[in-house]
């Protein structure tokens, strides 16, 4: 399971779908994207196919507002992708659709299977026990997930104003169990639960591991960072 705090929605360089789709062992990865939590987007779609079809890659898209797939079919498709690449929007209206089309369930059944998970913003939300989300408007903890991460998540911990200070409360109010928090520009490998890489595009961001710290309030400790470079700063530092 992959966490994203960037990618093709947000940044230029590519760097994160690389070091993404490097997780797969198979020559051409099947990645589906899932747009759910944005209702659909039709430009979601769009900059998604635009940076994932030139790549050694075959991309899909799974639309669940206007679904054409009987339940079969959506089993099979789903089952049949090594990658599924959830975007960002709303994480209690994409859970919400989920389970009112039996997607949940087949997603517990692709991760079991070894299918990579991943996402960004609510497509990283939505994997854990619960996260901290502005699905209601304010910013506010959500307990609810798949449940596949153990612990919670927090997205854009350094982008959006307030979001560092209500993470840390609900983590130390025990409203959220202890996560990791992700500042813009990383990524970050979870193998059977454990945190097993981390990586940035930006040399500043980083994965945060926030725990209480047992006397009523919340501690962070930053991850180190593997630093991600392009293709050709990469060859001429080897």
């Amino acid at each position: 399971m992959a966490l994203l705090g960037g990618g093709f929605s947000d940044d230029e360089d590519g760097l994160l779908d690389d070091w993404l789709l490097d997780q797969v062992p198979v020559p051409r990865p099947k990645v589906c994207f899932v747009p759910t939590a944005s209702g659909d987007a039709p430009a979601y779609v769009e900059r998604f196919l635009a940076a994932f079809q030139p790549r050694s890659c075959e991309p899909a898209v799974l639309p669940l507002f206007r679904r054409e797939l009987d339940d079969d079919a959506l089993r099979t498709f789903l089952l049949s992708q090594d990658v599924i690449y959830v975007g960002g929007g709303n994480t209690v209206n994409l859970l919400a659709v989920w389970r009112a089309h039996g997607v949940d369930r087949l997603l517990r059944e692709a991760f079991a299977r070894g299918t990579l998970l991943c996402g960004i913003s609510a497509g990283a939300n939505c994997w854990a026990e619960g996260s901290h989300t502005d699905s209601f408007g304010p910013l506010t903890h959500l307990p609810d997930g798949l449940g596949l991460l153990p612990g919670s998540v927090c997205p854009h911990y350094d982008s959006e104003q307030g979001r560092r200070a209500s993470y840390r409360g609900a983590v130390a109010s025990r409203e959220l169990p202890s996560g990791w928090a992700l500042e813009d520009g990383v990524g970050a490998l979870f193998t059977e639960g454990r945190l097993t890489d981390s990586v940035t595009r930006l040399p500043r961001a980083r994965v945060y591991r926030v725990e209480p710290d047992g006397q009523g309030g919340a501690e962070e400790r930053a991850v180190p960072c593997r630093l991600l470079l392009p293709p050709h700063q990469a060859r001429s530092l080897s």
